[in-house]
């Protein structure tokens, strides 16, 4: 049986069958530890445990999840509880793309939708997972994906942006507010990192816009995000929280320009809309007349 930092203890990961979610799973099990695997993509989540074997796959499990749904969401720490018994760590960290387009084309539920699935969802998690670690009374670890676009402006589309930056105020809010249970609270802010999201099909032509302006000279991949939420969830950082960390090979300490950099060809100010991310439903878009 592998053993390490999370031996005997259990993780429940949003998002966990693809990118950043999927490389912290793995760690996660790398580590010893038992985890759940919330994912809103059926097809992804079942390829994800069928990828694994042995130990590890006998502890995983994996449950269909809308993270912006509460009843889903409760159902996800529930299960991590009926299955293996306790809860000690909550990676926050399903997302989407999201609202797209010219702030004044934007529909207000395609806005909405963006909060739902990037700020509700670490609202509810947060609440659910709370709670069981409050009735444990042993403490626990939650960390939020957030990213270096809700740090700044010009780091991506306005609506993922300002959601991204709730994440980031919610992480210290909370973090305040859970002390006195043991219960850490802090967030990574991931730059650019190569997962099906961030890059989807253009992974060269994204890769080389930011180059300029990233002085790291290699390109963030979902393993370095899941060293460092795995770090933060483990005892190794008991005495952090409330911190946003950011992961994004010097982006902001050189001034980043992501949101034009990333889209060179301005599709996404001619085009208004929502993508879906990694969770199997396709992009929706409508083509901007030449005078909107």
């Amino acid at each position: 049986m592998t053993t390490g930092r999370f031996t005997g203890r259990v993780a429940v990961v949003t998002g966990g069958a693809s990118g950043i979610g999927k490389a912290t799973v793995r760690r996660f099990l790398a580590e010893g530890a038992r985890v759940v695997v919330g994912d809103f993509n059926r097809a992804n989540g079942e390829a994800t445990l069928a990828e694994l074997s042995g130990d590890e796959a006998e502890r995983a499990r994996f449950v269909l999840t809308d993270v912006a749904e509460e009843h889903d969401v409760a159902a996800l720490i529930g299960a991590a509880v009926e299955t293996f018994g306790r809860l000690d760590v909550l990676f926050n960290n399903a997302g989407v793309g999201g609202a797209f387009g010219p702030i004044t084309e934007i529909d207000v539920d395609a806005w909405d939708r963006t909060f739902a699935v990037l700020t509700r969802s670490v609202f509810l998690g947060t609440k659910h997972a709370a709670r069981v670690m409050i009735d444990q009374g042993e403490g626990g670890a939650i960390v939020n994906t957030a990213s270096v676009a809700g740090l700044g402006g010009g780091g991506g589309p306005v609506a993922y942006s300002a959601a991204k930056s709730a994440v980031v105020n919610m992480t210290l809010t909370t973090a305040v507010e859970l002390a006195r249970h043991g219960i850490r609270v802090n967030a990574v802010c991931p730059g650019l990192i190569l997962t099906p999201l961030a890059v989807g099909r253009n992974e060269e032509q994204i890769v080389n816009a930011v180059a300029p302006a990233q002085p790291w000279p290699d390109s963030g991949r979902p393993e370095d995000i899941a060293g460092l939420v795995t770090y933060l969830a483990s005892g190794d950082a008991r005495f952090v929280t409330g911190e946003a960390i950011r992961a994004d090979g010097g982006l902001l300490a050189a001034g980043p320009r992501l949101h034009g950099m990333t889209d060179p060809h301005g599709a996404t100010q001619r085009y208004t809309g929502f993508a879906d991310g990694s969770t199997g439903r396709p992009v929706e878009k409508r083509r901007l007349a030449p005078s909107d």
